[in-house]
This record gives C-alpha cells, structure tokens and sequence, in this order.
C-alpha cells in the first residue's frame, strides 16, 4: 500500500506520545512541578500532533467528527473514542502531579491502560483487514503495542526497562517479517481468485484495465524492490533495536548518549513503518496484476 507520511506520522508519534503517556501514569519517572510539566507535554505533543496528521488522510477532513459514531463496529471509531478519554483522565492525573504534587494512582492507572487502548485500537484498524494478509495477523497489534512501550519507555528515562524492550522488540519484528512474507500466499488469493474466471483455466493479464492509474492503483498497489526491501529492513532494525541497546549497555551512561539512542529508535522506527505499509500486499492489486 501507498505509504503516507501523514499515516506513518501518525502512527510512529502518536505511539510514542501514548507510550510516554502509560509510563507517567504508572509514576515512572517519579517527578512532579515543572519537569513533570516538561514530560506531560512532550507526551500530549507526541500523541496529539500524531492524531492531527492522521486526519490529513482524510479525504473530507471536516468530517472527522463523525469518527466518534461508529464505536460499535470501527476500530476507527474505537480509537478515537478511546484516544479522547485517555487524553482527558491523563490531563486530570497530570494537573495533581504539577500542580498540587498529587499522585492519584488509580487515575494514573486507568490513563495508563486507556493509553494501551489506543495503541491497541490504532493496530487492530489494520490487523482486522482480511484483504491485506500481512496485516491480519497477531503479531500487528503486539508490535504497535511493543513500539509504544519502548519508545515510551526511553522517553520516560528508565533505562533498565528499555534496554530489555529494544531486544524483545527486534526480534519481534524479525519473526513479524519472517511470518508476513508468506501471509499473501497462505491465504490463497490469486488472479484467478480476484477475477472469478479460476473455473476455465490460468488467467494472466492482456491488457491493463485503465490507461492511467486511478484510486485504487495509487493508494493499495505499492511495490518495493527486493533489493531495496531487504537493504531498509537491515538499517531499520538496526537503528531501531541493536545501536540503541550496545549505545545503552557497552557505554558509560550519559544524556548526550541516551539522546543519540533515542533520536535512533525513531529513525528506525520510522523507517520499519514505511515498509509496514510500502509491503502491504492487498488483494485488490491481483486485478491489476501486481501481486
């Protein structure tokens, strides 16, 4: 698929903002006055400039409001929903903590896991699409949710709990590579499938349907080279989990060196999310003979 920059925007930040989010709701850094300020709005900054570039993939953005109506059966609307509470039990649990040095943890807690929610809602709104068998597939939700933790993880300063997450994560997006690459095969679409004349022998393209591209060739058919795919997932994952873990562990720590880890793992994550959408086979691509 495409690879919006809004959507990978949205996704790597917003992750980051309501992974950060979680930690300071469990107290983690235990700060309070204006460094807990300073977190609280890096977190707020993260997550709701990631939610604000989401909506410029929006075709009618004045319409986003109607997001909030489906709940019952959009994962869309689910994380909208559950993006708002988060944001609204998160700013009351930050006003005690600034203001009044105040930790009302069940708050926290229950901000902490409306946090989670969102980022579980963010992945299952492209782990549910049974068209794009890369996606439809426990390992999305578990690595959107694995990203927010790391990230937020850094994020929040506690070290001892990244650097166990970055290795965890790695090789979790390894086996989610490794898993995915045959996903579009197991699940037994074909050209012949696509077009219904499977019945009456092979099928192959004689023409393509359009004289230009249209909607659907922009935004679902995407094809990476191989050589291209292989030499990003190398730097991806190396910028995203292995630097940052041996900058963490086989150094004497310093802020300019965590900083250095950090501005790393988005790199890397930015980059693995491109190719999380740049590798999307849909089905809708074996009708123009892309698959």
């Amino acid at each position: 698929m495409h690879p919006a920059p809004s959507i990978i925007f949205f996704t790597v930040f917003s992750g980051l903002g309501f992974g950060l989010l979680t930690f300071l709701g469990f107290g983690k850094p235990d700060v309070s006055g204006f460094t807990a300020f300073v977190f609280f709005a890096v977190a707020y900054a993260l997550a709701v400039s990631g939610l604000i570039a989401s909506s410029f993939h929006l075709g009618n953005p004045q319409r986003a409001l109607k997001a909030f109506t489906q709940w019952r059966s959009s994962w869309l609307s689910r994380e909208a929903c559950l993006s708002v509470a988060a944001l609204v039990i998160m700013g009351l649990y930050a006003i005690g903590v600034v203001f009044f040095n105040t930790r009302i943890a069940p708050l926290g807690l229950l901000g902490a896991a409306l946090s989670l929610a969102t980022v579980f809602a963010t992945a299952m709104i492209y782990g549910q699409l049974k068209t794009v068998p890369r996606w439809n597939h426990w390992t999305t939700p578990l690595l959107f949710l694995g990203y927010a933790l790391t990230g937020g993880a850094f994020l929040a300063g506690q070290t001892s709990i990244a650097l166990p997450l970055l290795l965890l994560l790695g090789v979790g997006q390894l086996a989610a590579w490794m898993i995915g690459d045959g996903q579009f095969a197991k699940a037994g679409s074909t050209i012949e499938t696509a077009t219904g004349l499977g019945n009456i022998g092979k099928v192959r393209m004689f023409e393509a349907p359009h004289s230009s591209k249209n909607y659907l060739m922009t935004e679902m058919v995407h094809q990476v080279g191989r050589k291209h795919r292989h030499t990003l997932r190398i730097f991806g994952i190396l910028c995203l989990s292995l630097t940052p873990f041996i900058l963490l562990s086989a150094f004497q720590f310093s802020h300019m060196l965590a900083l250095a880890a950090v501005l790393l793992h988005i790199i890397g994550a930015v980059t693995i999310r491109w190719l999380f959408f740049a590798e999307a086979e849909h089905t809708v691509g074996l009708y123009y003979d892309k698959r």
